[in-house]
């Protein structure tokens, strides 16, 4: 009940031009109004005498002057429009939206259901329609086909997906591999350089103990030394401040032994007999990682290497770090 009335309301705020709800009505002395756009193209079409027109609805004449806006009339359609768009989804469906009309048929060029008074209107005007139930199993066959379309297109857009996963997590596995890998060819470089550290400290220190003992040694010979020659001085100093019998007492075992002085000169440390630690040549061991990278991307051997990762690079790498033996 309450749509009929809707729908009556409707007919009496419909513009009887263009069979829309008014749009800036206009009302004319004989109580017609009509959508200001549409009475205006009227008096385009119509030749009058004297500025006089004709009531489009009951052909009543009118001056030009005696338009005026209907306020009124524009609010009703106004409320009209809100009504409308808050009507049931059911009654949405069933029934036309602007005329409140059954939708019963399909405009072909706008792909749309309309009513029988969207057919009369100026926006389909020209338009091929037809009976919606006509048409409903040729669009219906036309969705299916597009469905069974889309549902091929999912499982492709699937598989594609899953093959993106698939390849990232294979990208996955393989960094991993090759962190693991480097890991543990700088761990072994780290265990080489940790040995070789401590074997240099080891013979650094072994070097020390052998040379502090010679100087140890070397300097209790010189000290002897200086002790024997102060002996004599002292003896010296003594017959020539005593008497004459003291003087010439056994003077010639002192001369004797003066003349049998002679100083030794202590041992002589050279370091360039020193077994000098060479520093780890790190140039050279980037360069042999540069020629073991190109090598493996030139025959493709990464798979090979990465089975094997630290059986060529850390021999050739140790060649660098150990110091050479003296020639």
């Amino acid at each position: 009940m309450a749509f009929r009335i809707l729908v009556n309301i409707k007919e009496e705020v419909t513009c009887p031009i263009c069979l829309e709800l008014l749009t800036e009505p206009l009302s004319l002395d004989c109580g017609h109004s009509f959508c200001q756009a549409c009475i205006t193209a009227n008096h385009k079409k119509s030749m009058p005498h004297q500025g006089e027109r004709s009531c489009p609805s009951c052909r009543i004449s009118y001056q030009s002057e005696s338009l005026r806006p209907n306020r009124h009339l524009a609010s009703i359609v106004e409320r009209l429009r809100e009504v409308v768009l808050s009507t049931e989804d059911g009654q949405k469906v069933d029934h036309c939206a602007r005329h409140g009309e059954k939708l019963l048929l399909f405009c072909e060029q706008d792909g749309n259901v309309i009513c029988w008074l969207c057919e009369r209107s100026q926006e389909h005007c020209g338009h091929h329609t037809f009976l919606a139930e006509e048409v409903a199993q040729k669009y219906r066959e036309k969705l299916q086909v597009a469905l069974e379309m889309m549902r091929q297109k999912q499982q492709d857009a699937e598989k594609l997906e899953a093959d993106v996963r698939k390849e990232q997590a294979s990208w996955k596995i393989q960094i991993q591999n090759d962190k693991t890998n480097i890991m543990a060819v700088f761990k072994q470089l780290r265990d080489i350089l940790d040995c070789e550290e401590n074997n240099e400290l080891q013979n650094l220190e072994k070097e020390e103990k052998n040379i502090l003992k010679r100087f140890v040694q070397s300097e209790n010979d010189m000290v002897l030394q200086t002790q024997s020659v102060r002996v004599l001085i002292s003896d010296l100093e003594h017959r020539l401040q005593g008497s004459v019998m003291e003087l010439l007492q056994g003077v010639n075992d002192v001369i004797k032994r003066i003349e049998k002085v002679t100083l030794q000169k202590p041992e002589i440390f050279l370091n360039e007999k020193r077994r000098v630690f060479g520093a780890p040549n790190l140039k050279g061991m980037l360069q042999v990682f540069k020629e073991l990278t190109e090598v493996q991307r030139y025959w493709g051997w990464s798979a090979k290497v990465q089975s094997q990762p630290t059986a060529t690079s850390a021999s050739q790498v140790q060649a660098f770090l150990l110091p050479q033996p003296p020639k």
